[in-house]
């Protein structure tokens, strides 16, 4: 599984978003766009579907920009990645229909393990805020793996 760039840069351009503004003051998209390198037309797409959400909030004018609705310690990981539209899960499953994966009619070997990953994952992305990562939470090193 991948998370595509739709999620990967939602996340980045809020850490960007939360350290350089916060709840407080307005960063331009242009600005995150230089730092994250990240396209100013997609970053565009994106805050479209992140302020429909409510998870940022756009001022105009002078000044103008963008800045997080809620404080960054409140605002999770699985919301800023479905905000844009994301979907996080492993099985080639149809929900939308009955029994089989990925084209089957009937569900593949491993489908409970599959529905767990997917949990599990959708679990910790709720679990984890952009407080969380700011405060490098998910350093390497703090993950229990040893530092090269």
């Amino acid at each position: 599984m991948e998370l595509s760039t739709k999620g990967r840069y939602a996340v980045m351009a809020l850490i960007d978003l939360a350290s350089n503004g916060g709840e407080h003051g307005s960063v331009s998209l242009a600005d995150i766009a230089s730092r994250q390198s990240i396209s100013l037309s997609y970053l565009e797409q994106l805050f479209a579907r992140l302020r429909r959400r409510g998870i940022v909030v756009a001022k105009r004018g002078p000044n103008g920009g963008y800045r997080l609705a809620k404080p960054a310690s409140v605002i999770d990981v699985a919301s800023v990645v479905f905000a844009v539209d994301e979907t996080v899960k492993f099985t080639a499953c149809d929900s939308e229909k009955e029994g089989g994966c990925g084209g089957r009619k009937a569900r593949c070997v491993a489908h409970g393990l599959w529905v767990a990953m997917t949990t599990h994952i959708q679990d910790f992305m709720a679990s984890v805020t952009l407080e969380d990562i700011l405060q490098n939470k998910f350093e390497t090193s703090s993950l229990g793996e040893k530092a090269a």
